[in-house]
C-alpha cells in the first residue's frame, strides 16, 4: 500500500511515475479549463480521468463527443484511445496520484466570492484521499483561499486522518498541496497551451517540486512562487491589469466620441511605439470568467486587511454596458424613433468573437436592459442556437436569422464574429450600432459608433 511507503519513498515513487508517465492525473471540472487540461495530460500519455458531476458532460465524452466547439470530437477520440475517461464518481480519486480542481468561482448578487463550487468539490474528495497524492486548486480565487478554506476541509474530512505536508519533509501519513491558476484564453490560436507558462505555489518546497515536475510534463516552462498565497494574487494581478486598461480606454471612448475623435485609430498610432506601450481596445463591457469577477475577489478580500481598492471598484463600475444602451437610444431618436416599441437585432452574444462561451458576456445584460426600456430584441450568433438560462439571466431566446435585416429598426453589433459579413450588414440595414468597431473601413451614414 502507498501509505506504508516512507516519507521519502512516497516523494520518489510520485516523481518517478510523474517522469514514466504512469501518474494518475484527475481533472475536476470538465470546462473551459478542465477540459483542455485533460488532453493535454492525454497528449503526453499520462492515464487521465476527468470528473465532473454534470452527468450530461460525462455522457458526451464517454460517447466520443464534445460539448465545446474549439474542442472537436476527434480530440476526444484520440484521448479516449490513450486512457481518457470521465466519471462523476468520486470514489475514484483515490485511485489518482494527481488531483487537479478546475471549477468555477463566481461572484454571488452581491458582487461577493462564490466559493461554494470549491467547497464542494473539496468536501467530496476529502473522504478518499490517500497518503502520497499531491492536491492542485487551479479556480481564480483570493488570496489564503487554499490555506484558509480548502485544506482545513481536505484534513478534517479524511477518513485516513492526513495531513497536507508543511514541513518540506513529508511524512506517511501526508499529501501534498499546491496553487496554480489557469491560464486559459477561449478562442486564441496564436499561443500553444503548452507555451503558456504555469505558475506554481506549493504549501510547501516538496508539493512546490512535484507541481512543477506535474505541469512541466505538459508546459515548456513552470515558474516557481513562494506559496499558494503569492500564486493565488498573481492571476488576480494578471486580470486586473486587463480590466483596470480596459476601463481607461473605455473612458477615452466615451471622451474621444464627445471630441468627434475616433479612439481605434489612435490607439492603432499610440502601438507604434516601441518600449512603454500596450495597446487595449474598448468594448461593450467585460465578460469571460475572469476579468469582470476576478478584481471583486481581490476587493472582498482586501476590506479584510482595512484597505480600499478604489483603482478596482472604479475600473468596475466604467465598464459596465450602460453607454451601450444610451448610445441606441440616442441613435435611434435621430430616426425619429423611441427605444419603447423598437425592434433590435443583437449580433453575438458570445463574451467575445468566434468562441461558444457566454459566462459574463455584456450581451445577455445588454439584451435584458434593452427589455426593460421596452425593445422587441432579437439575437443572432453563429454559436449558439437557442439562449436558456444561466446564473444571472433568463432569455429563453431561439437565434434569428439575418434574411431580413430591414425588417429592425436596429442592428447592434455587440460581438465581433468573424462569420459576420459586416458590409453586407450594413447595407441591408436602417441603423447599426457598432460597439466593437467591426464595420471599420466601411463609409455609411447608418453607422453609429459606441
Amino acid at each position: 500500500m502507498t501509505t506504508q511507503l516512507t516519507s521519502s519513498s512516497l516523494l520518489t515513487d510520485l516523481k518517478s511515475r510523474i517522469e514514466s508517465r504512469t501518474a494518475r492525473v484527475g481533472i475536476i471540472g470538465l470546462g473551459y479549463v478542465g477540459l483542455p487540461l485533460a488532453l493535454l495530460y492525454s497528449e503526453q500519455k499520462f492515464p487521465v480521468t476527468g470528473f465532473d458531476i454534470d452527468q450530461k458532460k460525462v455522457d458526451t465524452l464517454a460517447k466520443g463527443g464534445s460539448y465545446i466547439f474549439r474542442i472537436s470530437p476527434e480530440e476526444i477520440q484520440s484521448a479516449k484511445s490513450s486512457g481518457f475517461s470521465a466519471t462523476s464518481d468520486y470514489a475514484k480519486i483515490t485511485e489518482m496520484d494527481a488531483i487537479i480542481i478546475c471549477v468555477p468561482t463566481p461572484l454571488n448578487e452581491y458582487h461577493e466570492p462564490d466559493l461554494s463550487y470549491i467547497t464542494n468539490t473539496t468536501h467530496a474528495v476529502a473522504p478518499h484521499l490517500r497518503a502520497g497524492q499531491i492536491v492542485i486548486l487551479e479556480s481564480t480565487t483570493y488570496p489564503g483561499t487554499t490555506e484558509e478554506v480548502m485544506i482545513p476541509i481536505l484534513e478534517n474530512e479524511n477518513r485516513a486522518r492526513l495531513k497536507a505536508s508543511r514541513t518540506s519533509a513529508a511524512g506517511d501519513q501526508e499529501f501534498w498541496v499546491a496553487f496554480s491558476p489557469e491560464r486559459e484564453d477561449p478562442g486564441n490560436t496564436s499561443v500553444a497551451r503548452h507555451d503558456i507558462p504555469k505558475v506554481i505555489g506549493g504549501l510547501d518546497r516538496q508539493a512546490g517540486e512535484i507541481a512543477a515536475a506535474l505541469y512541466g510534463s505538459i508546459f515548456r516552462r513552470t515558474v516557481p512562487v513562494s506559496s499558494p498565497a503569492a500564486a493565488e494574487m498573481t492571476k488576480l494581478l494578471e486580470n486586473i491589469y486587463r480590466c483596470v486598461n480596459i476601463a481607461l480606454v473605455n473612458e477615452l471612448k466615451m471622451l474621444c466620441l464627445r471630441m468627434n475623435l475616433n479612439i481605434w485609430e489612435i490607439i492603432d498610432a499610440a502601438a507604434t511605439k516601441p518600449f512603454g506601450f500596450h495597446p487595449f481596445y474598448p468594448g461593450p463591457g467585460l465578460g469571460g470568467h475572469c476579468i469582470p469577477v476576478d478584481p471583486f475577489y481581490l476587493s472582498w478580500k482586501a476590506k479584510e486587511f482595512d484597505f480600499h481598492t478604489r483603482f478596482i471598484e472604479l475600473a468596475g463600475e466604467v465598464n459596465l454596458p450602460y453607454n451601450v444602451i444610451a448610445a441606441t437610444i440616442s441613435a435611434l431618436n435621430r430616426q425619429k424613433k423611441a427605444i419603447n416599441g423598437s425592434k433590435v437585432m443583437v449580433l453575438g452574444v458570445a463574451y467575445k468573437r468566434d468562441i461558444d462561451d457566454l459566462r459574463e458576456s455584456p450581451a445577455l445584460t445588454i439584451i435584458e436592459l434593452l427589455q426593460k426600456e421596452g425593445a422587441q430584441v432579437s439575437y443572432n450568433d453563429p454559436y449558439f442556437p437557442f439562449v436558456g438560462r444561466g446564473r444571472k439571466y433568463d432569455l429563453q431566446m431561439t437565434r434569428s436569422s439575418l434574411d431580413n435585416l430591414g425588417q429592425y429598426d436596429c442592428v447592434l453589433i455587440v460581438t465581433d464574429h468573424t462569420d459576420y459579413d459586416y458590409k453586407k450588414i450594413v447595407n441591408e440595414s436602417q441603423l447599426v450600432v457598432d460597439s466593437r468597431y467591426a464595420t471599420r473601413g466601411i463609409e455609411s451614414k447608418k453607422i453609429v459608433h459606441c
